[in-house]
């Protein structure tokens, strides 16, 4: 994701190297966010400042879109279809290089922003997202596989498009909400912020977020592993022990109601 912004700011340095260009002074609202069991969510704000040269500001302003993004994974989609009564596993595809978690918000609908050319370059919306699928399937599959995929992650609140939902104050001032599902993997995410304007980006920047576990779930997440063996026996017993509490639990209630 980095090396793909930084390649994206030596373009935008390129293209506009002869007249100066607004820079962009982003942050958040948490640089830190930690997971405990009774992590529900957070909603992270997403602001900053837009410095133009000479402190003018222009007639058109110009518009902003951020993008909250997780670490990529490797998933892999599989399709089932009820056959004989039964439902089985169809056809799947896989994906290398899906984010786990994507959000992005705009000033205004990015298709009225940018071409879809630049809306692919830089990965502005959920059909423009680079999921790198394997080679065995064909177009057609991979465009429906990849469909299943928004959708499943959109209704998990793991993808959301929010168009519109960011607000310039003066053309100077911007900021946005952007809802963390509780369904969030640990890894690093980046807050990325791009500088639209006559249909390009001419600028853009990006802040870093650490999402981690704390407390209890930290503890056990560092258990399973550094000691993968006695987390699998400790994991059993605990189920097993459960099950009799359960069982117990129930003979005594039922030789009561007799």
């Amino acid at each position: 994701m980095l090396v793909r912004l930084l390649l994206s700011l030596t373009a935008i340095a390129l293209l506009g190297a002869a007249p100066p260009q607004p820079k962009l002074v982003p942050d958040v609202s948490q640089r830190e966010v930690e997971i405990r069991y009774s992590f529900t969510g957070a909603e992270l704000l997403l602001f900053g400042a837009i410095l133009y040269p000479g402190g003018k500001v222009p007639d058109d302003p110009a518009d902003i879109i951020v993008v909250l993004r997780g670490p990529s994974q490797q998933i892999v989609m599989r399709e089932k279809r009820k056959i004989a009564g039964i439902w089985l596993n169809a056809g799947s595809a896989e994906f290398r290089t899906a984010p786990s978690f994507y959000a992005v918000a705009s000033s205004r609908p990015i298709r009225k922003m940018v071409d879809e050319q630049t809306a692919a370059i830089y990965e502005l919306g959920l059909d423009k997202l680079q999921l790198s699928p394997s080679s065995l399937n064909s177009g057609p599959e991979i465009d429906r596989f990849a469909s299943g995929l928004n959708d499943l992650r959109t209704r998990n609140g793991l993808f959301v498009e929010r168009p519109g939902s960011v607000s310039i104050t003066d053309g100077v001032l911007y900021q946005a909400r952007l809802p963390l599902s509780a369904r969030v993997v640990v890894g690093t995410y980046t807050a990325e912020t791009f500088l639209v304007r006559d249909g390009r980006v001419i600028a853009a920047a990006v802040r870093e977020i650490q999402v981690k576990k704390s407390g209890f779930e930290r503890g056990m997440g560092v258990f399973a592993v550094r000691q993968p063996f006695l987390y699998g026996l400790t994991a059993v017993a605990m189920a097993l022990s459960l099950g009799l509490l359960a069982g117990y639990l129930a003979t005594r209630v039922g030789s009561r109601m007799r």
